[in-house]
C-alpha cells in the first residue's frame, strides 16, 4: 500500500501526468480511500513541491508540472471524495486586479491551494472590484486572493476591500494579496490579512488564517 502512496507524490514530484491516474486507481482498487490518497499521496507531494521552491531547488517550470500532474491524479479520485463526503479545506476566490492581465503568479496561487485541499474559484485578470465582492458573498468564500503586477494597479486592491465591506461580509473572508510591487507593509495599510511573496507561502498562510493560528 504505502509503496503505491510514494509512486504518487514522486509522480507528482515528477510532473508524471501521464502516469498518475492508473497508479491513483490501482491504489483504489486495493481499498485505499479517496481522502487517504488525497492527504497522504497528492497534498503531501504538492507540500513537498513548496518545500522545495522554497528552498530554491524548484522552479516556476518545475512548479507547473507537478501542478499538472496532481490536476490528473484529483481528477481521478474526486468523484470518490464526493461519495466519501469528504469536504474541501476552505473555498478560496482569486483574480488579478481590474485593469492588470498578468496571471503567471495568480494561477501557481491557485494550483497551490487546489493541491493544498482547496476549492478555488478562478475569475481571472482584470476583475473589478465590484466582481470579487459579488463571488464572495454569492460562494461564501473563506479566503479572496488578490494578484497584482503592476504599481498602477496596486490601489484596486484598496477598493476591493472596500467592496467587500459594503456589502457586509468582510468579517466572513481573509483577504490575501501578492504580486511583485506589494509589500507586506502595503497590505496592512489597505487592510488585508496577510501577504505573500509567492504561492507556497500564500497557501501556507492561508491555512495558518482558517486554522486561527496566523
Amino acid at each position: 500500500m504505502d509503496e503505491l502512496i510514494t509512486a504518487i507524490q514522486q509522480q507528482i514530484l515528477n510532473g508524471d501526468h501521464l502516469a498518475i491516474g492508473d497508479t491513483i486507481s490501482k491504489a483504489m482498487e486495493k481499498g485505499l480511500a479517496a481522502s487517504y490518497i488525497l492527504n497522504e499521496g497528492l497534498i503531501a507531494a504538492m507540500d513537498e513541491v513548496g518545500r522545495r521552491f522554497e528552498a530554491g531547488e524548484f522552479f516556476v517550470p518545475e512548479m507547473l508540472v507537478s501542478a499538472r500532474a496532481m490536476k490528473a491524479g484529483l481528477a481521478v479520485i474526486r468523484p470518490s471524495l464526493g461519495q466519501e463526503g469528504v469536504k474541501a479545506r476552505g473555498k478560496a476566490v482569486i483574480g488579478t486586479v481590474h485593469g492588470d492581465l498578468h496571471d503567471i503568479g495568480k494561477n501557481l496561487v491557485g494550483i497551490m491551494l487546489e493541491g493544498a485541499g482547496f476549492e478555488v474559484i478562478d475569475l481571472g485578470s482584470d476583475v473589478p472590484p465590484e466582481r470579487f465582492a459579488q463571488v464572495v458573498r454569492e460562494q461564501q468564500a473563506d479566503i479572496l486572493g488578490l494578484s497584482a503586477l503592476l504599481t498602477t494597479t496596486m490601489e484596486q486592491m484598496r477598493q476591493v476591500i472596500e467592496a467587500v465591506e459594503d456589502i457586509g461580509v468582510r468579517a466572513d473572508v481573509r483577504i490575501l494579496v501578492g504580486g511583485a510591487p506589494l509589500t507586506d507593509t502595503f497590505a496592512k495599510e489597505i487592510g488585508a490579512d496577510g501577504y505573500a511573496p509567492d504561492a507556497s507561502t500564500a497557501t501556507v498562510l492561508a491555512r495558518e488564517l482558517l486554522s486561527g493560528s496566523s
